[in-house]
């Protein structure tokens, strides 16, 4: 489920405290600890495609598009 979904579904449940309760304990969304979904892009928040290397966190379409202004050079 996705976290637009999630609160959708609480907008829904409203006022019945017992209801929301019970259902925020088991649906809402875990923060991720490892795995490709823990780590996004610090510019556009992507999460697949991660480019790690040199401390960079940016997805590989926002390192095409800002790699001139980092400092890299392509040589081919």
């Amino acid at each position: 489920m996705t976290t637009s979904n999630h609160a959708k579904v609480l907008k829904q449940i409203g006022g019945k405290p017992g209801k929301r309760a019970k259902y925020e304990k088991h649906n809402t969304p875990k923060p991720r600890k490892t795995g490709e979904g823990a780590r996004k892009c610090v510019r556009c928040g992507r999460t697949g495609a991660h480019i790690r290397s040199y401390g960079l966190h940016l997805c590989r379409q926002c390192f095409r598009e800002n790699a001139t202004q980092l400092g890299f050079k392509q040589y081919s």
